[in-house]
């Protein structure tokens, strides 16, 4: 097989591509076990117990302690530390993904890359099962790790959609995509939710099971994530195409002209920071659901991992029914209508009364509609965005805002609830986010946009 070979401009996908795009939607199954059971579930929830632990060792039971932890010379209440490690760890990342995006496009091959960084990150996903006690220290380093390395490998994913995927079908392949992710999840979460319901009678502390669960994650990363790198291992990168070299000492340089090219895209450039935007708010509203539903509505682990089994399979079908919506409506159309709807999902949130757990998956219902949607249109609305052989790294900045990294949206979240002591406060400070980012994305001239960088422009967009 001619694996060079691209389907005309505007034309579907070829049974070649086809073959390569179905083992292509294995790494959104793959990676979804440790975004959703660890990431979405039982992280922020069992590292704040960590931190409490730490915090008030006289009283390791209480729910919530207001002595504070001293990181890195800052004093920190142990409920702002998951929101403010997530921030960090997107600080970090940013410069990571950054380099890693130019260096992606001049790897003669990319599915290499794409293994080292499922490699590493599935490795520190696994290590979670060792957080125990009052370590939380451990947790920030792991976490750091396994966020960063997933972006890198999103990065490198998200780029060869493009190569094995002409303009039309781009966002038939990337809705399939999240949705394999969802059901992905949610069969791991499943799993998780039968194993937390029989602990007692297994004879395993709830501990333990929380820290098999990570481990069950990180193992799912690492298992599932072979199957892309073996199957796309043939998959030439932009390197290919255009010649580019050396490999690492001309990363930094066109790192360099990639900042400066993308003033000359303004389009694009709008479109990325509308992303940041709305993007922070669907991410700290995933990443901050568990801690708000544990904390502030008082519900228990079984009850969390039965409402994000619930949203996993809704999104599922809401991917899928955007995806198809999106052929006749265009995505940028689609976008805007789930942000209205994001905007709804904040309000109500905050006026659910504790322990209303019919109301709370009511509302997941609605999470699990637009989650989907918003996520895999906003990938392949992008992907028209990106000149042709720069995939990676301009998709680098793209996935600096991307799944569980957002920095601002946690930041504020964390900020918000540091003053005043309450998640609602917290949550619906996230309207902003979404508002902001809506009003951005409205003025993207996207046929524009997509004619700037030289691309071929949809009949549908």
């Amino acid at each position: 097989m001619d694996l060079t070979k691209q389907a005309p401009a505007g034309t579907q996908s070829t049974p070649e591509q086809r073959t390569l795009q179905r083992s292509w939607y294995w790494y959104d199954w793959a990676c979804s076990a440790f975004v959703t059971a660890t990431m979405t579930v039982l992280f922020g929830p069992y590292v704040t117990s960590l931190a409490n632990k730490a915090a008030c060792p006289t009283r390791p039971t209480d729910e919530e302690c207001f002595r504070n932890l001293s990181v890195l010379g800052f004093s920190i209440p142990p409920g702002s530390l998951v929101p403010y490690t997530l921030t960090a760890s997107t600080i970090i990342s940013a410069f990571v993904l950054l380099f890693v995006g130019a260096l992606a496009d001049r790897s003669p091959r990319p599915t290499r890359l794409l293994g080292f960084f499922t490699l590493i990150g599935g490795i520190a996903a696994t290590a979670m099962f060792f957080l125990e006690g009052d370590n939380w220290q451990l947790a920030i380093v792991l976490v750091i790790v396994a966020n960063t390395s997933l972006g890198a490998a999103l990065i490198i994913y998200s780029a060869l959609m493009i190569r094995i995927t002409p303009p039309d079908d781009r966002d038939r392949v990337s809705t399939v995509g999240w949705a394999m992710g969802y059901l992905g999840g949610g069969l791991m979460l499943a799993g998780a939710l039968a194993f937390l319901l029989m602990h007692e009678k297994l004879g395993v502390s709830l501990s333990m099971t929380v820290r098999i669960i990570f481990a069950a994650g990180g193992i799912w990363w690492l298992l599932f994530g072979i199957i892309p790198v073996i199957a796309l291992r043939n998959v030439p990168s932009a390197a290919d195409a255009s010649g580019k070299q050396p490999m690492f000492s001309g990363s930094f340089k066109q790192l360099k002209e990639t900042f400066k090219e993308l003033r000359g895209y303004p389009e694009t450039m709008k479109f990325l920071v509308a992303y940041l935007f709305f993007n922070d708010g669907i991410q700290t509203v995933i990443a901050a659901a568990a801690l708000y539903g544990a904390l502030e509505l008082k519900f228990d682990e079984n009850q969390l991992f039965m409402t994000i089994l619930l949203v996993q399979f809704v999104a599922f079908f809401g991917a899928m029914l955007f995806g198809r919506m999106a052929r006749t409506q265009g995505s940028q159309k689609l976008i805007l209508l789930s942000l209205f709807l994001w905007t709804g999902v904040v309000c109500v949130a905050f006026f659910i009364p504790e322990r209303a757990f019919g109301l709370w998956l009511v509302l997941s219902v609605g999470i699990g509609i637009v989650m989907g949607g918003s996520q895999s249109l906003s990938r392949s609305l992008f992907s028209h965005l990106v000149p042709k052989g720069r995939e990676s790294e301009f998709f680098s900045l793209y996935q600096a805002m991307e799944r569980g990294t957002s920095w601002f949206g946690t930041f504020v979240f964390g900020l918000v609830y540091q003053l005043f002591h309450s998640y609602r406060l917290s949550i619906v400070a996230l309207v902003i986010f979404f508002v902001v980012g809506g009003l951005l994305l409205r003025a993207v001239d996207v046929r524009k946009g997509i004619s700037d960088v030289g691309n071929h422009v949809p009949q549908v967009i």
